[in-house]
């Protein structure tokens, strides 16, 4: 009986578990399909949070899934009729990634990056402020981190502060236009809004909405 109940236990927790998936086969490479686009992808270098490459960041690539590189692709092509184009920082991120940000969260001593990322915020309520969780929509395979190309928005990508919430009222006029100008181009294509992060948009009708996927980038 007790054996019974230790194996209906496993099973359910198992249950309770978003599925992770190692398998690339949904994904395509957005270097190679809309090589237009400006790949600025800070978690395969240094010019991170952490100041680190990051677990399973093994190139510098951007994968999505098939559905949002083409919606993606229709923004880009959207924003070259303005003589305008995409600059890109992050793509799918594996769960390998979060887990690293996660391990480095519990780093209190590790602050080598707060003044660029974090200056406002005590590291001990990251997790808190909900800057770092355990799962990443980015490791759904359709979201994106993204700017427009040489538009200001008013803060830096992947700042931990109020004022990169996209609506928040601590940035110049022209920087809120420039990030309704991003907002409005993305959500006319299938994107959301995080509201949180001017630069994070998620496809509206992603493929995966309970499946983490975890393979290398490279």
């Amino acid at each position: 009986m007790k054996a019974l109940f230790f194996t209906l236990l496993t099973l359910t927790l198992f249950a309770d578990d978003p599925k992770i998936d190692d398998s690339k086969e949904a994904f395509v490479n957005i270097n190679i399909q809309i090589p237009s686009i400006r790949f600025e992808m800070r978690y395969a270098g240094t010019d991170n949070f952490i100041g680190r490459p990051i677990d399973g960041y093994e190139e510098p690539l951007c994968y999505l899934t098939k559905e949002a590189a083409l919606a993606l692709q229709k923004v880009q092509a959207s924003l070259q009729k303005e003589e305008h184009t995409l600059r890109v920082y992050d793509c799918f991120r594996p769960q390998r990634a979060v887990d690293h940000f996660v391990r480095w969260a519990k780093e209190l001593n590790d602050t080598e990056m707060k003044n660029i990322y974090y200056p406002g915020v005590d590291k001990k309520e990251l997790f808190d402020r909900g800057y770092i969780a355990s799962k990443s929509g980015h490791s759904r395979g359709s979201t994106v981190d993204l700017t427009i190309d040489g538009l200001d928005m008013g803060t830096p990508f992947d700042f931990f502060d109020p004022r990169s919430h996209t609506e928040s009222d601590a940035v110049t006029e022209k920087q809120h236009e420039n990030r309704m100008r991003l907002k409005k181009v993305m959500e006319e294509n299938g994107f959301q809004n995080y509201t949180e992060e001017w630069w994070h948009f998620t496809l509206k009708s992603e493929p995966f909405k309970e499946r983490y996927f975890d393979f290398a980038i490279n």
